[in-house]
């Protein structure tokens, strides 16, 4: 099921949030059996975790969505808010802040104060995989809320995607081929008036490996900040 929402609560804190036009997952979303399943033994593991559906976060009139592959088991699956609670959002956070799309001291909880300036953060699919690691019909099916997660930012002009399956995902949700837009570090490739943004996956797998450095992230970042200036 999904239901338009204009007025919404956050789990994870317990407050109000701004209404917002967006299409969500709700909490029992049964579109992907797997990762229903999959839920529902987390659920039963770790019932004071957030175990749902995880909705984007930051400012609905942000200017830039940050696009990451799915809630980590240990992060935004257990918090309830995108890159929270894992070494990805301790990469990605810091860089937000650092470059004036973040606020507040990061501390890895969803009720930390921190709050996203000119962006917003969601996922290309909304629920936790095995392994981290959805599959092709998840992601096909969960593009229907990335599809409303960009017609929800009236001001959107930039996108960074963090990793290939984020990458190839938003090119479809844009209405892009794959061969127009080849997924590469660093790269950026034009979709009308937005721009989108290639970037590795900050995960620790990347960073412990050299394949991301925190300077290669934040060159991403630092361009996308030239850009919106």
């Amino acid at each position: 099921m999904t239901t338009i929402s204009t007025t919404e609560n956050d789990r994870a804190s317990g407050r109000p949030r701004p209404a917002l036009l967006e299409t969500q997952p709700d909490r029992n979303c049964p579109l992907c059996p797997r990762l229903k399943s999959f839920r529902e033994e987390a659920r039963a593991r770790h019932p004071d975790w957030f175990n749902s559906p995880v909705r984007s976060f930051g400012d609905p009139n942000g200017r830039l969505l940050i696009v990451g592959l799915a809630p980590g088991m240990q992060g935004a699956n257990r918090t309830g808010r995108p890159f929270t609670g894992d070494f990805a959002g301790d990469l990605l956070y810091a860089t937000l802040i650092e470059y004036g799309f973040a606020k507040g001291v990061y501390q890895a909880r969803p009720d930390d104060g921190l709050r996203l300036v000119d962006c917003r953060i969601s996922n290309a699919v909304r629920c936790v995989p095995p392994q981290n690691k959805p599959m092709p019909a998840e992601i096909n099916t969960c593009r229907q809320f990335l599809i409303t997660a960009l017609a929800s930012l009236p001001r959107l002009r930039a996108i960074v995607a963090l990793g290939r399956v984020a990458h190839e995902s938003t090119l479809k949700a844009l209405g892009l081929r794959s061969a127009a837009a080849p997924f590469a570090h660093g790269a950026i490739h034009q979709a009308g008036v937005v721009k989108l943004y290639d970037s590795y996956h900050c995960s620790r797998y990347n960073t412990n490996t050299r394949v991301l450095t925190p300077d290669m992230f934040r060159s991403v970042f630092a361009k996308v900040k030239a850009d919106l200036d």
